[in-house]
């Protein structure tokens, strides 16, 4: 059952996450590895933030399906590496460390590439959201 959106001014808690390799697992992607930073549990379910590593090598045919999130607010930040996506309306973007975007609700996009090294940190509201392929 998913959980009920949080409300702006929920109470909200104190977390801080450390980096611990042992962190980084399975999630949305079968070609990327997640951490979750605890802001979903620290903000009851208003924010999800994590940071996606990205499994080498790229295989087009896995990443480039075409989708879009139910979601109020996802931003994008690139740690290290690059990562090529193509979205509704702006083409293939190449984003590069210290690179950021905010994807707009709804948005098609797709992930067409990226190197070895590749993380991101992913900021959504709410924490729980559907994906919608597509193709």
């Amino acid at each position: 059952m998913p959980k009920a959106k949080a409300e702006p001014g929920s109470k909200q808690s104190f977390v801080a996450s450390h980096y611990r390799e042992e962190d980084f697992d399975g999630g949305l992607r079968s070609y990327a590895k997640y951490r979750d930073l605890g802001i979903n549990k620290a903000t009851n379910g208003m924010v999800q933030a994590h940071v996606i590593r990205f499994v080498p090598p790229c295989r087009p045919e896995e990443v480039s399906k075409l989708h879009y999130h139910e979601v109020d607010f996802q931003m994008v930040y690139v740690l290290k590496g690059w990562i090529k996506t193509e979205l509704d309306g702006q083409g293939e973007i190449t984003m590069r460390a210290g690179s950021c975007w905010i994807q707009p609700p709804r948005i098609g996009h797709a992930v067409r590439d990226y190197s070895d090294d590749c993380e991101v940190l992913e900021i959504v509201l709410p924490a729980d959201f559907k994906t919608v392929e597509l193709e």
